[in-house]
């Protein structure tokens, strides 16, 4: 599971840093090209006017108003007679302007990296020699490059932050289906081994002792409630894979609540306990009749089993428009706040030791909640002044 979330986790980080990374390139791209385009403009617009010595110092300023010019006038062997500024200021820096000049003529300034060079001209040989100074510009692009890498570094820690965000949410139903299935397979194998122990016991005393029936007697009992255990199991596992829609029918839902009710008047009266029912005639539902009849069966064994002596337990079912409400109440022992949710899980017990003593797992809410589900419908239960109320609603 370790390896599942740092794989989510990893891939939805490198996703999100690639897109910022290449947010970040394209800013910075558009501005280089933007300057870079600025700068050959002014160097065409001033190849455009210039023919000769004499209109070099015509150039009109504005040409200039976001770097400064400078003109050497070149003798014949390309030695500097004479600077000009086309600056508003006049401001000039002659022994730099002189060495940047050399490197031109010698050949040894070559870069035209923007972030490296802020040196570009137009050279006439034996005649002219023009060179922007672009310090402003080259500023400016490493001033936007640096923001853009520390920007790139404070996101990145947000990123990391979403990226576990969103790998929590994204991995959460994973995690808890997981640890669902390490509870089930726990659960199940301790249901299984107090059985199986007691087999294997009864079958060593019964090999020493061959007249003693008793040990029969507990093989058989411990295996029906194996095999009670194993079709609970085979129940849950059925319902919880795909629905079979073949099997649905249109069904008149009010005469199985009523068939399952009378089934279990009968060990209703052998606890002290009476089954009122108010159940709306003739209404009908698609659906599996099987397996809803095991829901009504499921919530009438469990009223039963959790009633006190002496009581009623109260079926009503109704229609309203499309909703369909099938409630059973109980009075007994209240569901533990916070477990209305929990009673639907896998071998949730909420009195263990009471619930193994009658031969009960705990998989029949498990059972009756897939199938509602399945159904499109929903099953909840609540509790309040010793009156437990199981209450289903399935739409038309």
């Amino acid at each position: 599971m370790k390896k599942l979330t740092n794989k989510v986790f990893y891939t939805i980080l490198s996703i999100f840093t690639i897109f910022l990374f290449i947010l970040l390139i394209i800013y910075n791209s558009q501005l280089y090209n933007t300057e870079k385009e600025n700068i050959k403009g002014s160097l065409n617009q001033i190849k455009n006017i210039i023919t000769n010595e004499e209109n070099i110092t015509s150039l009109d300023k504005n040409i200039f108003i976001n770097y400064k010019v400078y003109t050497m006038i070149l003798d014949k062997n390309n030695n500097i007679k004479k600077i000009i500024s086309h600056n508003y200021d006049g401001s000039e820096d002659t022994s730099r302007l002189v060495s940047v000049a050399n490197s031109i003529l010698n050949n040894k300034l070559k870069s035209e990296n923007l972030y490296f060079n802020r040196y570009f001209y137009i050279l006439k040989s034996g005649s002219f020699l023009i060179i922007i100074d672009n310090y402003n510009g080259q500023r400016y692009l490493v001033l936007c490059l640096e923001i853009s890498l520390v920007l790139f570094a404070l996101l990145e820690v947000l990123i990391i932050y979403l990226s576990k965000v969103i790998t929590n949410w994204i991995t959460k139903p994973v995690i808890d289906s997981f640890e669902k299935q390490k509870n089930f397979i726990a659960d199940a194998s301790h249901e299984l081994k107090t059985p199986l122990a007691v087999i294997m016991a009864s079958a060593d005393a019964l090999e020493n002792n061959k007249d003693e029936t008793k040990y029969l007697d507990n093989i058989k009992t411990e295996t029906e409630k194996m095999n009670r255990l194993v079709c609970d199991l085979l129940d849950l596992s059925k319902v919880e894979s795909e629905v079979d829609k073949e099997a649905f029918s249109n069904i008149n839902l009010s005469k199985i609540v009523n068939k399952t009710i009378l089934t279990f008047e009968a060990l209703a009266y052998e606890n002290n306990l009476k089954i009122e029912s108010v159940i709306q005639d003739d209404i009908m539902f698609n659906c599996n009749e099987k397996e809803i009849g095991e829901v009504i069966s499921i919530l009438l064994d469990n009223a039963i089993k959790h009633s006190y002596k002496n009581c009623s337990i109260k079926v009503s079912l109704k229609s309203v428009k499309d909703n369909i409400t099938l409630k059973v109440t109980n009075k007994g022992e209240e569901i533990k706040k916070g477990e209305e949710e929990k009673i639907f899980e896998r071998f949730y017990r909420g009195d263990k030791s009471r619930n193994r003593n009658d031969n009960r797992y705990g998989l029949g809410l498990a059972i009756a909640k897939s199938i509602i589900v399945n159904h499109g419908g929903k099953i909840t239960a609540s509790s309040k002044d010793y009156l437990t109320t199981f209450k289903i609603i399935l739409t038309k």
